[in-house]
């Protein structure tokens, strides 16, 4: 599995951004929002339980992201097709603001090396990825856990620092000073 250091890997895949079939699909790449901070967030399977939970939770706290000039980006091995029925038919994705991106051919999942070896489905993985494509956090939870997005927020905050950050802080709190 790729982490924290390593060269975010290129992609191009297609994604779903709305409800309307004839405005839902766009092309998003490695290179779209070139010179932002990402969050990278994957679930392993559309029409699902914990899944929508997450994904609405990232969605609430999009605004948050964007202060900070980071987008979001949601992806699973589900096609574009599913997960806009999926947005269509569960309430709580209606109106997300953010790219759910379909990594059906596993090239995505493959590469950052967070398929579940047994069931093929992407594992509950969050990337915080710099403006340089580099990964500076990973988190990967168990497939029946789901993740809290606030901490991605709270480490997106120390990250953007460029500081020593202690443990539990919080934007705002003070730094750490080196001797």
């Amino acid at each position: 599995m790729l982490t924290v250091g390593d060269k975010f890997p290129s992609f191009a895949l297609k994604a779903v951004v709305s409800t309307d079939p004839k405005t839902a699909f766009v092309d998003v790449t490695d290179a779209t929002d070139a010179g932002k901070w990402k969050i990278v967030f994957f679930w392993p399977k559309d029409f699902t339980f914990v899944c929508p939970t997450e994904i609405a939770a990232f969605g609430k706290l999009n605004d948050d992201f964007a202060d900070r000039d980071t987008v979001v980006y949601g992806a699973s091995t589900d096609s574009e097709f599913v997960h806009l029925a999926w947005r269509q038919h569960h309430p709580d994705l209606n109106d997300l603001p953010f790219p759910m991106l379909a990594d059906i051919k596993r090239e995505l999942s493959e590469a950052l090396g967070i398929l579940d070896k047994q069931e093929g489905v992407c594992l509950r993985a969050t990337f915080v990825v710099d403006p340089e494509g580099v990964i500076r956090f990973v988190a990967v939870n168990d497939l029946s856990v789901g993740r809290n997005t606030q901490e991605v927020l709270r480490v997106l905050d120390a990250l953007q620092t460029d500081e020593l950050c202690p443990c539990n802080w919080q934007k705002g709190e003070a730094v750490l000073q080196a001797a």
